[in-house]
């Protein structure tokens, strides 16, 4: 293989999602030179013109704009008693690739966690009995106070447009918002999106019950917008065609169109896609890295030579190039050491679909993000998980991300196929309506990542291998939720309803679909001990390199992800800016 090395950069990122457009444009207009390398194809906004995307054959089943097994595939056990086994098929989850990676497809609900869930092992200590809890949980606080990373959601809330209603402004609670929600500096920028039907009836229904319903916090903006960076969004015109899709109206927030068209024009960065980095190359003292490694499209071995590195794939791509590289200690889930690959978690889902003979919901009119949703069952909102002895909760919401017919929910007991799936769909499109769970997932010490002994990758690198189950504490905290579901389901009085929720002897089905929001692997924390990177995303081993994304959570909370690796990853960027550059070496003292 013909081996070449690239001119010098001040930065190199790698993978250029939304962390590393974060990333690139702010580290590009403090001066420094940088490059980013992109392992999936370019994707340009002229690629998703109207009406390109509005094909749910093409990119809701084919998966289009998503990674390939081939390209992105890992192992997959329950137990380390098993043998895992590698995923030739996306199924509970479908992690992007190209410019843009999963910021370019995803649905655009950018809702901020609440300060208990960034303090949740302090909530817990306080909150349980000790002894009450699975002992082998590992919930951790991260690593920095709410008035500390607030003013970063706030940034990342206008380069996105947020759009929905404020429910605590400066601590003041805001009628028709989240009263649950952290203090915010500032309103939302944009006005919610428009409520559909089955958003109003499910608000309605929820807030006559002691709820307190607010319109899903969204990206799709309600109006025109000009985001700090310049760059301008166009209002959603609700075409149907968001959750799996690039956008084709200009009108969801994504790396594409909040930031890449801004900071491609800027002379000092440039970006490389087709990139497949296979390794960060450290000195001889393995306390700094000298640059990356990569194949280029005419599959040569170039080395990109830089000052800094940012690790911003996909979260197992962050975790498997750490490993891969020899940064930090691989995690041991017998001795509890090392800390590369500790704290996975996912998280579960569940949902009650109620179909009305008597209803139409036009569920093909609609935005990404449009729904409500109640945060009443969050950690601190409630006291039932104390009782039950469970830690966690969920956001419960009537969500409409799409209308697109393959898939379409009917009736118990009509067929699948041929001609009575198609008198099903006469009878029952667009009269059903669902009411759904986005559950919270604790970490654990048996849950984590590590490299495959036995599969390999096309240029013979090991796969990522996950060790990963549904424990007793999610388990309850989904029958516990779905009792809530019921009540208000039977409230609204559907002429049918069916339901999907785990039971208390579930396993994790890997082959039907949750959600991507996959975190940990490579967890912020206070200490090197138990965590791989410090409060500012930088390796504590090796002092030039910072990896932010998912990755950095130390379990998954109920809020989406976006918002807040938005927020860690600007607070990062500040870091960089303010203190590294002057002063290159750790940030944190361990």
């Amino acid at each position: 293989m013909q081996k070449i090395t690239n001119d010098d950069v001040d930065v190199v990122i790698v993978g250029l999602g939304w962390a590393g457009s974060i990333m690139a444009i702010e580290l590009a207009q403090a001066g420094l030179k940088v490059r980013a390398l992109e392992r999936g194809p370019d994707r340009p906004p002229e690629d998703f013109a109207y009406p390109k995307p509005a094909d749910q054959y093409a990119y809701a089943i084919r998966n289009k704009v998503f990674a390939t097994p081939r390209d992105a595939a890992l192992t997959v056990r329950y137990n380390t008693g098993e043998t895992a086994l590698p995923t030739r098929k996306w199924g509970a989850f479908a992690p992007g690739t190209g410019v843009g990676g999963s910021g370019l497809h995803w649905t655009g609900v950018l809702i901020r966690p609440t300060p208990t869930d960034l303090k949740l092992k302090t909530y817990a200590d306080k909150a349980y009995k000790r002894g009450t809890l699975d002992p082998d949980m590992r919930v951790k606080d991260f690593p920095f106070t709410w008035d500390e990373i607030e003013p970063h959601f706030d940034k990342f809330d206008k380069i996105c447009g947020l759009s929905g209603n404020t429910g605590n402004l400066n601590g003041q609670i805001q009628p028709g918002g989240d009263p649950f929600e952290g203090p915010r500096s500032n309103p939302y920028p944009l006005p919610a999106l428009h409520d559909t039907y089955n958003s109003s009836l499910f608000a309605a229904t929820a807030k006559s019950m002691g709820y307190h319903p607010f319109p899903n916090p969204s990206a799709n903006v309600s109006s025109a917008w000009t985001n700090p960076y310049g760059s301008q969004l166009a209002p959603c015109n609700y075409c149907g065609y968001c959750s799996k899709y690039p956008c084709l109206n200009y009108s969801k927030a994504s790396p594409q169109t909040a930031i890449l068209d801004v900071v491609k024009r800027m002379p000092n960065f440039d970006y490389k896609a087709n990139a497949m980095v296979i390794r960060v190359d450290l000195h001889a003292d393995k306390q700094t890295a000298r640059g990356v490694t990569y194949i280029d499209e005419q599959q040569r071995e170039v080395f990109q030579p830089a000052k800094i590195v940012i690790l911003s794939s996909f979260q197992f791509a962050n975790v498997r190039l750490m490993l891969l590289s020899g940064i930090g200690k691989p995690y041991d889930p017998i001795t509890e050491t090392g800390t590369i690959g500790r704290n996975y978690a996912f998280l579960s889902n569940g949902a009650a679909t109620l179909f009305f003979k008597d209803k139409h919901f036009n569920s093909f009119a609609t935005a990404g993000a449009t729904g409500e949703m109640f945060n009443d069952i969050s950690p601190g909102n409630f006291d039932d998980g104390i009782r039950l002895g469970f830690l966690g909760g969920a956001k419960i919401h009537s969500s409409q991300s799409t209308g697109a017919p393959i898939g379409t929910a009917l009736p118990p007991g009509t067929p699948s196929w041929g001609q009575g799936w198609k008198e099903g769909m006469v009878d029952w499109y667009d009269r059903s309506m669902k009411i759904g769970i986005t559950t919270t997932c604790q970490s654990y010490r048996g849950h984590f990542l590590d490299l495959d002994p036995t599969y390999k990758d096309p240029w013979g690198q090991p796969l990522l291998r996950m060790t990963f189950d549904w424990r007793q504490n999610e388990l309850k905290l989904q029958r516990y939720l779905r009792e809530i579901v019921g009540k208000i389901a039977k409230e609204m009085k559907p002429d049918f309803m069916s339901e999907s929720f785990l039971g208390l002897d579930s396993h994790w089905d890997i082959t039907k679909y949750v959600s991507t929001h996959n975190v940990g692997g490579a967890i912020m924390g206070d200490s090197p001990r138990d965590s791989a990177l410090n409060r500012y995303l930088q390796s504590w081993d090796v002092h030039n390199v910072f990896v932010p994304g998912g990755n950095a959570f130390p379990q998954n909370f109920q809020a989406n992800p976006t918002a807040t690796i938005g927020a860690i990853t600007l607070f990062a960027a500040e870091a960089i800016k303010n203190h590294y550059l002057k002063s290159p070496g750790p940030l944190v003292q361990a």
